[in-house]
């Protein structure tokens, strides 16, 4: 459908497989972006063929929105209910539960966590 894959190719789900099968939609010099998390035992296999022909692989972390001039958009979305971040997350913490949220992510028993500093 792309002929011969696309620039950009992003994986959401944090499943090795489907990483696996972003990987080969990119395109020779594209990239490939991780947002998702697989599990830290889990094994991220693409046949040799693949890893020679100069195609990048990233991870982004988290989605951080730095520039001031797009949170009113940010907050606008939310609020119309377009992003339901409500949905993204599945557990909210205190600071002092930071440990508890690593120790999580780790064992992959979480999407998305979010600290509350009240």
């Amino acid at each position: 459908m792309s002929q011969g894959g696309a620039d950009y190719v992003f994986e959401s789900v944090g499943s090795e497989s489907v990483l696996a099968q972003a990987y080969l939609a990119t395109r020779r010099g594209g990239t490939t972006v991780t947002i998702g998390l697989p599990s830290a035992d889990k094994i991220f296999a693409i046949p040799a063929s693949a890893s020679l022909q100069k195609r990048g692989l990233s991870r982004a972390l988290t989605w951080v929105l730095r520039c001031r001039a797009g949170r009113p958009a940010l907050y606008r979305d939310v609020s119309a209910g377009i992003l339901p971040v409500d949905k993204l997350h599945t557990h909210t913490l205190r600071l002092e539960e930071i440990n508890t949220g690593f120790d999580r992510l780790a064992q992959a028993k979480v999407v998305r966590q979010i600290i509350s500093f009240a």
